[in-house]
């Protein structure tokens, strides 16, 4: 599913009300030195136009409502659920690029464990009204 993007840059797309989203954001923003991470609220008018170019938004993730996965954009294309979160964690280098093991586990095994999160993190982790804003050094790699 090719999606349009800058070269060398991922795209992240969450759930910009979720605690457990929006801490994983920022774990991810403090560790990725190389900066090609951008992030953009699944609620955004981005990740909308995102969705609709790639014709995703009839394939499990609807458009408005309840988001329940995680979403990486690289090179164009979309990755969901646990092989994103894998990806996305194996992107920041170093000692987390061994997630790429956990890569061989069968995916409906992964998947089985992230919808298992996913579908109780509001109930765990706590729920906003509205999505995070930015603080203004992280803001560019925000995309709007």
């Amino acid at each position: 599913m090719p999606v349009s993007q800058e070269p060398c840059q991922l795209i992240i797309l969450f759930d910009g009300v979720c605690n457990l989203c929006n801490s994983t954001v920022n774990f991810l923003i403090k560790r990725d030195s190389r900066r090609i991470l951008r992030f953009a609220a699944l609620q955004s008018e981005t990740a909308r136009k995102i969705l609709k170019e790639s014709s995703f938004s009839s394939e499990g993730v609807p458009i408005s409502g309840n988001f329940n996965s995680i979403i990486l954009v690289e090179k164009g294309h979309l990755y969901l659920k646990s092989t994103a979160a894998l990806k996305i964690i194996q992107c920041l280098g170093g000692v987390y690029s061994w997630a790429g093991i956990f890569l061989f586990i069968p995916q409906f095994i992964r998947d089985f464990i992230y919808d298992f999160i996913a579908k109780n993190r509001y109930r765990w982790f706590g729920k906003r009204d509205a999505c995070m804003v930015p603080r203004s050094d992280i803001k560019s790699r925000f995309l709007t």
